[in-house]
């Protein structure tokens, strides 16, 4: 488990942008079970994290006609029983930090895999959602 005082400012980056966390096995199912759509980003402490995820997903948010109805974040290695939670509403993809999910009515519609934020500007990846939000978004 990473300690608090690294992890804090990169939860801080996502509340600031709106986000809310998921803190427990139950918040996720709550959140989850709600109708309309919920972006779910899976935070980490890698340079990917913070190099293009985190920026893409704010980008995203800030700059899409179309939004989520709700923003959630949680953090691997930090928010242990909720990342487990959600890991098992991304089955069958493996475990994947950071990672970007987004459901309509409880089911996942989308999801961008680490390997898929590796290597790839903030821009690309704010791309990619910007373009599920128009799909799948309200």
């Amino acid at each position: 488990m990473y300690p608090a005082q690294i992890v804090e400012p990169m939860k801080g980056e996502m509340l600031e942008g709106g986000f809310d966390e998921l803190l427990s096995a139950d918040a996720v199912d709550a959140a989850l079970s709600r109708e309309g759509t919920s972006l779910v980003f899976i935070n980490s402490v890698c340079g990917c994290a913070a190099g293009s995820a985190r920026p893409g997903v704010l980008m995203a948010v800030q700059n899409s006609p179309r939004r989520p109805d709700q923003l959630l974040t949680s953090f691997a290695g930090f928010d242990v029983e909720a990342v487990k939670k959600i890991r098992e509403h991304l089955m069958p993809y493996p475990p994947s930090s950071p990672a970007i999910a987004l459901f309509k009515n409880g089911q996942l519609v989308h999801f961008i895999e680490r390997h898929m934020i590796e290597g790839r500007p903030a821009q690309m990846i704010a791309q990619n959602l910007i373009g599920a939000f128009e799909e799948h978004c309200n």
